[in-house]
């Protein structure tokens, strides 16, 4: 008798699950927006690419997609939203700490279905990976500073 006649069923196919899909729709945003701030491509165009070059079976396309077009779109109203936060211009940041801030940013104030403390993690490996030496650093005190002003109750609640 083989194991599928037994009665158990056989084990589904490995998919990535929705965490680690999301976290890597965050990986690829994060590059797509830094391209997209210093080559000055359309979105369409550098989604086209990012959807090319990538193998997204394992990515959140949709999330990608939202964060993409949404970061643009917002963007004025990112910058100053965390700009407050900063302790020196928004023009002077470097480029990869701006795209996870602006990301980051995005999320607290668009998607209260992800925890702020999420957002904030997520941001501090994105810049372990992708910034400077100490960007995380830099990128943890800023979301710091911004999750109590973005969604004030929900930072309460969890640190009562």
């Amino acid at each position: 008798m083989s194991e599928h006649d037994s009665g158990t069923p056989a084990p589904k196919a490995a998919r990535p699950n929705k965490i680690a899909m999301r976290q890597k729709a965050r990986s690829l945003a994060v590059q797509a927006l830094y391209s997209w701030q210093l080559a000055g491509q359309s979105i369409n165009e550098i989604e086209a690419q990012f959807r090319v070059d990538n193998d997204f079976s394992d990515v959140d396309g949709a999330y990608f997609r939202e964060i993409l077009h949404g970061v643009p779109r917002l963007k004025q109203e990112l910058d100053a939203a965390f700009a407050p936060c900063l302790d020196r211009p928004v023009a002077e940041l470097d480029p990869v700490e701006l795209a996870i801030l602006r990301l980051s940013t995005y999320e607290l104030l668009n998607r209260a279905d992800v925890p702020y403390r999420v957002v904030i993690n997520e941001g501090i490996e994105l810049a372990k990976v992708y910034g400077a030496t100490d960007g995380h650093k830099f990128v943890n005190g800023v979301l710091d500073k911004l999750a109590p002003r973005l969604r004030g109750a929900e930072v309460r609640n969890k640190r009562s």
